[in-house]
């Protein structure tokens, strides 16, 4: 699939992986919707760094959670570009709870973080999935997580939110073939913002300490790095659909001694 020309959609890109998502497509001549659900100044900021590319953009508010929203943002896109080829669920949200902590945790955070992390994906999809079918070769990808393989991450329902994104990515995969492909990029400890708000400076930079460590490759993501994951999904992975890609250096492999 070629790049140049086609329209994204991009949930949640006013700022981090998304925004990195959409300045990568604009780089090669993608046009891109960049959605928001507070940040308006920031996915403002991100359109400018896309139009600088020469491309177009639509900026939209949406909550993904809502139907309606997402059935409001594909209407939207359409009348502006008349087509969708390649739609990210990229919007996210999270508890900040420790695993050992079950009371920390109550019915109403699994339906918020459902809500957004998997309900949300699914609704973008099913409002996009005409358009998408109608090109023959659309391509969604669901922003997932190494937490929902391996029940890591910032909160049990938070790992299971993604857990479940990850199967459902399977089931699309199957439905949605031959015209649309549908795969999941699950990254590991991902450099930036959004982490160190939720962890605090401290505890960050301990934990990024830890992971590049751990990884074989020493290294852990960036915005950056899982945009060019994406990207190769898109133009390099014509026959990939319903796979689970994951970003962190090699960290989950773990740490079991290999025999020379």
């Amino acid at each position: 699939m070629k790049l140049k020309d086609s329209v994204a959609v991009i949930t949640g890109s006013s700022s981090g992986i998304g925004a990195a998502i959409a300045t990568l497509f604009a780089q090669y001549g993608c046009h891109v919707v960049i959605t928001y659900s507070r940040n308006e100044e920031g996915a403002r900021s991100v359109a400018e760094t896309c139009e600088r590319e020469g491309v177009r953009t639509l900026v939209c508010q949406a909550d993904v959670s809502i139907d309606d929203d997402c059935r409001r943002l594909v209407d939207q896109t359409m009348a502006a570009f008349g087509r969708i080829d390649i739609l990210i669920n990229n919007a996210g949200t999270t508890k900040f709870c420790p695993h050992g902590d079950l009371e920390g945790l109550d019915q109403q955070d699994f339906l918020d973080l459902y809500a957004v992390n998997t309900v949300g994906p699914f609704q973008m999809t099913r409002a996009a999935e005409k358009a998408l079918r109608t090109n023959g070769s659309g391509h969604i990808i669901n922003m997932a997580s190494v937490a929902g393989l391996a029940g890591v991450g910032s909160s049990i329902a938070y790992a299971a939110s993604k857990g479940a994104l990850i199967t459902m990515t399977r089931s699309l995969a199957r439905v949605l073939g031959p015209e649309v492909r549908v795969n999941a990029v699950c990254p590991g400890f991902v450099q930036g913002e959004w982490l160190k708000q939720g962890l605090g400076e401290t505890r960050y930079q301990t934990m990024l300490e830890k992971y590049e460590a751990a990884a074989p490759l020493k290294k852990t993501a960036s915005p950056e790095t899982v945009a060019d994951v994406c990207l190769g999904l898109i133009i390099g992975g014509d026959l990939t659909t319903g796979e689970t890609v994951l970003i962190d250096g090699g960290a989950h492999l773990g740490s079991a001694p290999v025999r020379r």
